[in-house]
C-alpha cells in the first residue's frame, strides 16, 4: 500500500522515514508561516529538496516535512555582474536554463553556472548549499565560493539576509549546515561567463592526475575528472582510468547533436559493472575515447544522466534475491598521498565482497570560508560506489569497507563527506571533522529547541553525547 507519510532518498533507498506532515511551501511567506505554525504545534521540521542525500539529512521520524520543490521561482538576473538570484527550491537544470536564455551584458558576456555537483542534475540550489557540495573544476573550492548571499530563516521565524558582512556568523554555519540552522529561502549565486569547452580524453594514472594542477594552466584547462578501473582482478584496479578534461576554445560547440550517452546506455553500463568489470572499463573508456574533441559549452557540459531507481530494474534482470543498491562514500586525501591511499584502498577491495560499481577522482581546492569545511586542504577526492545488499549481512559489509576506507584516508591525513552514510565511529568523526562539536554547540545556541532536526542530526547528537 502506498503511504504518501513514507519517504526515502532517490539512491541508496535506504532511508525509508515515516514523517507526520508534508508541507510543500511556495514563497518567502509560506515558508515562515510553516516556521510559526511548527513552532506554535511543538513541532520539528525537516528540510527536503532533491531526496537525493543518503545520510539521512533532509528526513526525521515523525517531523513535519518540508519540501522545497515548489518553491522555485528566479527574481533577479544582473547580467552586468553576473549574478542570479532564485528561490532554493529550484534545481539546477532549471536554474541552468534560465542563464542560457538571458541576454548578454552590455559587453557581450554571457553568464552561466561556475560548477554544480556531479552525478544526479535534479538538486535543489538550497540542498545544494547545505551540503558544500562540489563539481568537477581543476582549481575550484566547493560551492560556497560562488554564494554572494543567501537569505535564511532561522527557527525564531525572521528571515535574515546572509553575506559574508552581514549576519556573517549565520553565513558561515548555513552553508554545509545540513539544514539544521534554519531554511535557506532564495541564494544570489555567483556566474561564469559562457565559454566554449573542448574534451580531451586520456588514459593515465593517479600519479599524472596529481601533476595535472602544475603541469596544465588552468586557466584554459577549466574541468576534469577521472573514472578509475574497477576491476579487482587487474593490477590497473583503482590506479589507471579514464581522465576527461576540458580546455577553454575559440570554436563554439556545433548546433548539430554530437556523441552522447542515453539513460539506456547508462543502465546497460551499470549491469555491466555488476558482472563484468573489466569489460565494462573497457566499454566506458572507448567510448570515452570516441568523443574526444568534441566541444561544448562551460556550463551545460556539467549535466549528466542519472536513472532514478535504476537498481531496481537491475535486480529485477538479475533476479536478486534481495532488495539492492550502490552506496556512495567520498573521502579526501593530501594530493601527494593519492597513490598510498589507493594501494591500500585496492587491497581492502580487492576481495569483492562490496563491488565497485562506479568510481572517479576529482581535485578540490581548500574552503576557508565555512564552519564544518570538509575541504581544509587542496584535496584529491575519491568517490566510491559500492554494491551494497539490503540485507543485514549486506549492509555490516557496506558499513565495515566504509569504515575502513575512512581509516586508511584519515592515517594519512585525510577526511571524508558527511552527506552520504551514518557508518563512521564517534573517533572518526572526531578526526575527520574537528570543529563537530562546536557545530553541535552553535546548533543548540541558535535553535535550542531543535526546531531543524534530522535523523542524521539526532544520530551524531547521540553518537556525541557525554
Amino acid at each position: 500500500m502506498n503511504d504518501p507519510l513514507l519517504v526515502n532518498d532517490l539512491h541508496s533507498e535506504l532511508n525509508a522515514t515515516r514523517v507526520a506532515r508534508i508541507l510543500t511551501p511556495s514563497g518567502l511567506a509560506e515558508i515562515t508561516a510553516a516556521v510559526h505554525a511548527a513552532r506554535a504545534a511543538g513541532a520539528q521540521l525537516s528540510l527536503s529538496g532533491g531526496r537525493h542525500a543518503m545520510g539521512g539529512q533532509q528526513f526525521g521520524t515523525g517531523t513535519w516535512l518540508l519540501d522545497l520543490r515548489r518553491h522555485a521561482a528566479v527574481h533577479h538576473f544582473d547580467s552586468e555582474r553576473g549574478l542570479i538570484t532564485a528561490d532554493a527550491g529550484i534545481q539546477w537544470p532549471a536554474l541552468m536554463a534560465v542563464c542560457v536564455a538571458a541576454p548578454a551584458s552590455a559587453h557581450g558576456v554571457r553568464w552561466g553556472i561556475r560548477q554544480k555537483q556531479t552525478g544526479a542534475d535534479r538538486l535543489t540550489l538550497g540542498g545544494s548549499l547545505a551540503a558544500n557540495v562540489h563539481g568537477r573544476g581543476l582549481r575550484l573550492p566547493p560551492i560556497v565560493g560562488d554564494v554572494e548571499a543567501f537569505t535564511l530563516v532561522p527557527a525564531d521565524g525572521v528571515p535574515r539576509r546572509c553575506t559574508r558582512t552581514e549576519n556573517s556568523d549565520l553565513f558561515r554555519l548555513a552553508i554545509g549546515g545540513y539544514g539544521m540552522f534554519g531554511i535557506i529561502a532564495d541564494v544570489t549565486l555567483r556566474l561564469a561567463p559562457r565559454v566554449p569547452v573542448q574534451r580531451s580524453v586520456e588514459i593515465i594514472t593517479l600519479d599524472e592526475l596529481v601533476r595535472v594542477p602544475e603541469e596544465r594552466d588552468t586557466a584554459d584547462w577549466l574541468f576534469g575528472d577521472f573514472q578509475y578501473s574497477i576491476d579487482e582482478h587487474s593490477p590497473d584496479f583503482l590506479h589507471r582510468g579514464v581522465f576527461s578534461a576540458y580546455r577553454r576554445t575559440d570554436e563554439p560547440p556545433p548546433e548539430a547533436p554530437q556523441k552522447q550517452l542515453r539513460e539506456s546506455d547508462w543502465v546497460d553500463l551499470l549491469a555491466l559493472a555488476h558482472t563484468d568489470r573489466a569489460k565494462v572499463f573497457e566499454v566506458y573508456s572507448g567510448y570515452y575515447r570516441s568523443t574526444h574533441g568534441q566541444r561544448y559549452w562551460s556550463d551545460t557540459h556539467q549535466l549528466s544522466i542519472y536513472p532514478d531507481h535504476y537498481h531496481a530494474a537491475l535486480d529485477e534482470r538479475f533476479q536478486s534475491p534481495c532488495r539492492c543498491s550502490e552506496m556512495i562514500t567520498e573521502l579526501y586525501v593530501p594530493r601527494a598521498a593519492l597513490h598510498e591511499f589507493m594501494t591500500r584502498a585496492a587491497e581492502r577491495l580487492r576481495s569483492g565482497a562490496t563491488p565497485v560499481i562506479y568510481g572517479t577522482v576529482r581535485l578540490i581546492e581548500r574552503d576557508t570560508e565555512t564552519l564544518l569545511a570538509w575541504a581544509r586542504e587542496p584535496w584529491a577526492c575519491v568517490i566510491f560506489n559500492l554494491h551494497c545488499e539490503h540485507t543485514p549481512a549486506g549492509l555490516a559489509l557496506a558499513a565495515d569497507a566504509f569504515r575502513a576506507l575512512i581509516d586508511i584516508a584519515l592515517s594519512l591525513g585525510g577526511s571524508y563527506y558527511l552527506t552520504y552514510h551514518r557508518w563512521a565511529t564517534r573517533a572518526q568523526v572526531e578526526a575527520a571533522h574537528p570543529r563537530f562539536r562546536e557545530f553541535l554547540a552553535e546548533k543548540i545556541i541558535r535553535d535550542p529547541t531543535e526546531l531543524f532536526t534530522s535523523d542524521w542530526y539526532r544520530h551524531h547528537r547521540e553518537l556525541f553525547a557525554p
